[in-house]
């Protein structure tokens, strides 16, 4: 993790997602001792962020009934039938005014290492937006500087943040580390392949 003198940045989770193409709850989808969100926020409560936020917004009534989520900020996204930016609009609106940006992370993608955050937030310099450079591409986590929060909060759809890293271009560093994307969850046949990547790892 940084040390004191570095960004300070909060940790987001965007889990808001109405899961329509899975027909079910992604966040409650069984997972090792758990459901998949209990691992994500499980891997963030494991590191010294010094806010936890956690965006829901589909069958969010069911999460908060299911899942702990002791330690996180939780702010609910009316708009999430609109994409994932929209839940990045809502989540930057409560970030401590203190802190100097964000730290993005997906409630379905549970395969993400700690020490694949620690390597992003110590390398990404004074960038305004890093990004995990794994072997077989760009994936979560994200790192944003508050300088970001007025693009961020003017995007719409799912890839809104794809489209401002790619506008960014060269000014976006990419923090290589080993491995490949981990899995996110968006059907039936990522759960089943999920799955069979955990049992395989046993």
């Amino acid at each position: 993790m940084p040390s004191p003198s570095e960004p300070r940045l909060a940790a987001v989770v965007l889990a808001a997602g109405g899961s329509t193409r899975l027909g079910r709850p992604k966040q409650l989808l069984p997972y090792r001792d758990g459901v998949l969100l209990d691992a994500v926020l499980d891997l963030v409560r494991g590191l010294p962020f010094p806010q936890r936020i956690l965006a829901l917004g589909g069958s969010a009534d069911e999460v908060l009934a299911a899942v702990d989520t002791s330690g996180f900020d939780v702010v609910i996204n009316d708009a999430h039938t609109s994409g994932c930016s929209s839940s990045i609009a809502r989540a930057i609106q409560d970030i401590d005014p203190s802190l100097d940006g964000i730290l993005m992370l997906l409630g379905d993608q549970p395969g993400i290492r700690p020490e694949v955050v620690e390597t992003v937030l110590a390398s990404r310099g004074n960038a305004p937006i890093a990004v995990t450079r794994y072997e077989d591409g760009i994936g979560h986590p994200f790192a944003l500087s508050r300088a970001t929060f007025p693009a961020l909060a003017t995007l719409h759809g799912d890839r809104g943040v794809w489209r401002l890293i790619e506008r960014l271009g060269s000014a976006v560093a990419r923090v290589r580390v080993e491995g490949r994307v981990p899995r996110d969850v968006d059907t039936e046949d990522d759960y089943r392949a999920l799955l069979a990547e955990v049992a395989r790892s046993a």
